[in-house]
C-alpha cells in the first residue's frame, strides 16, 4: 500500500479560516465551527490512506492534475494527488455555483 504525505495549500487555510470565523462570530456559534474543523480533519485524514481511490472530479478544462472533492456538511475539501502527496487545496461552501467553483480551482 503506497503512503500519501499531506500538503495544504495556504489558501485552504484562509477558506477554513474564513469558514470557522464566519460560524463563529456571524452566525453565533463556536461550538459548531470547532466541529467542522475536526470533521474536517478527520475527513482528510481518512481520504489520505488512498486518495485516488475516489471518483474524480470531471470538469471541461484540461487538467494535469485532477480534482477530487470531500463533502464536510455543507463544504467541499478540494484535493489533487501529485505524486505520493495528496494537496489539499480549497474548502468551499457548497452553495456557490458551479461556475464559480470552477473559476476558483483554476490555479
Amino acid at each position: 500500500m503506497e503512503k500519501y504525505t499531506l500538503l495544504y495549500l495556504p489558501i485552504f487555510d484562509t477558506d477554513l479560516t474564513d469558514a470557522w470565523e464566519y460560524i463563529t462570530f456571524n452566525l453565533n456559534n463556536p461550538v459548531a465551527a470547532d466541529k467542522l474543523i475536526l470533521d474536517t480533519e478527520s475527513a482528510i485524514t481518512k481520504r489520505l490512506k488512498a486518495p485516488t481511490s475516489f471518483q474524480q472530479y470531471h470538469s471541461k478544462k484540461e487538467r494535469e492534475f485532477p480534482y477530487y472533492r470531500i463533502p464536510v456538511r455543507n463544504f467541499t475539501v478540494w484535493y489533487v494527488v501529485i505524486g505520493n502527496v495528496m494537496e489539499v487545496r480549497r474548502f468551499l461552501y457548497n452553495k456557490r455555483s458551479v461556475p464559480h467553483v470552477k473559476d476558483i480551482l483554476d490555479f
